[in-house]
């Protein structure tokens, strides 16, 4: 296609604003690499595989071929398990397969990309609309599920990178309900994997999560823990207006932070890699990386056991949702950066501004506070 240019191995799409640049792949629809900020620092927060530009193994999955940026997930997780009859790729079709370009436009201010995938596994459409807006630091993505029916578990994948200092980043979030960590090893040393926190803990704050050894960890430090893969999931208080997830790097004096809706995206897993993997084509190599994955799903295990009865749906808490073939099910998301003054040590909220300009505030815990323009009505499916 004659858009497409290779970027980092990857034919992709471009996408630009004044502000932004994504680089969108054909295979698996990967957004990334990102660039921020273009007409000042042009940063570039989430995370390309080192092994992007090299040949892999033949039977190495697309996925793990392209991984990058941000990526849907449908179903999200690994999908080991087939579920009636259904066995999906790791994190389903639309971050493996090709996805073939609908539209690519600019003009009046905004930026937009429309691609859409037919599914096979379990037959319907995906369709990725992704915007930039003229005079914002954003990416805007909504993804529209149609014909399709049943439990479905979904999420976005973002992997943020993290410079190479023993706890450079501060990460923080919106008001959770619950904490646990992954109920099983998230790697096993039989396999070359290893991990850190114990298994099935549960925790109600970042800063003092259980691990193996008996003592507390700090999730909200990162990178740390170096030569460990763990993941843990919290479950976003269903009530706020939006929920949303937080990287400042107070050094370099920007914050990376995604917003969702609660009540569409029920959960977030981290992903905290950091060198724990040492089988290809990770060989242990794959570091300061943090996956703030924004989903519904029993973490990611996969359809199977997201759909059924399981410890987290026992308690309340949604892990997958209904699709109906004649109401499509669309899921926003929007993820953007913001530069902080000297002094602003972490995010401590994100409010909506009272200003006659839309958009949300950025307080630190040292009391700072940063204005950011945005279009929230996105999450609300207005202003497409």
């Amino acid at each position: 296609m004659k858009s497409l240019r290779t970027v980092l191995g990857q034919p992709s799409w471009r996408l630009a604003s004044k502000e932004v640049e994504v680089f969108v792949t054909q295979t698996g629809g990967h957004t990334g690499p990102v660039t921020f900020d273009r007409s000042g620092r042009c940063l570039q927060p989430l995370a390309v595989a080192p092994w992007a530009e090299e040949e892999c193994d033949p039977g190495t999955p697309a996925i793990l071929k392209v991984l990058r940026g941000d990526f849907f997930c449908l179903p999200f997780g690994g999908n080991e398990t087939v579920a009636d009859g259904e066995r999906h790729p790791v994190h389903g079709e639309t971050a493996n397969s090709v996805w073939t370009l609908e539209s690519l436009e600019a003009g009046q201010g905004t930026a937009r990309l429309h691609a859409s995938l037919k599914t096979k596994v379990r037959r319907g459409q995906v369709d990725k609309h992704l915007l930039l807006v003229d005079g914002h630091d954003a990416v805007y993505s909504r993804h529209v599920i149609s014909g399709m029916r049943g439990a479905m578990c979904f999420g976005h994948h973002a992997m943020v990178r993290f410079p190479d200092r023993p706890g450079s980043g501060v990460v923080s979030t919106s008001p959770f309900v619950y904490g646990q960590v992954f109920p099983e090893p998230t790697e096993r040393p039989e396999r070359r994997g290893y991990s850190m926190l114990k298994p099935g803990a549960e925790f109600t704050t970042l800063e003092e999560v259980p691990t193996l050894f008996g003592a507390s960890t700090d999730l909200s430090r990162y990178p740390a823990r170096r030569g460990y893969e763990d993941i843990v999931m919290i479950v976003s208080d269903p009530d706020v207006p939006f929920a949303w997830t937080a990287v400042t790097f107070p050094r370099e004096r920007y914050a990376w932070f995604a917003l969702k809706d609660p009540r569409v995206l029920r959960s977030t897993v981290f992903w905290l890699s950091n060198g724990g993997r040492h089988y290809p084509p990770w060989n242990g190599r794959h570091v300061n990386v943090l996956g703030l994955e924004e989903v519904t799903s029993n973490f990611h295990y996969g359809l199977a056991e997201s759909v059924r009865i399981n410890p987290l749906s026992r308690r309340g808490y949604a892990t997958s949702h209904l699709l109906g073939p004649e109401s499509p099910t669309t899921i926003p998301y929007i993820q953007a950066v913001a530069s902080l003054p000297a002094g602003f040590d972490r995010v401590a909220g994100i409010e909506v501004r009272t200003d006659s300009t839309e958009g949300v505030v950025l307080r630190s815990a040292s009391g700072k506070a940063v204005p950011v323009p945005l279009r929230l009505g996105f999450l609300r499916g207005e202003g497409r």
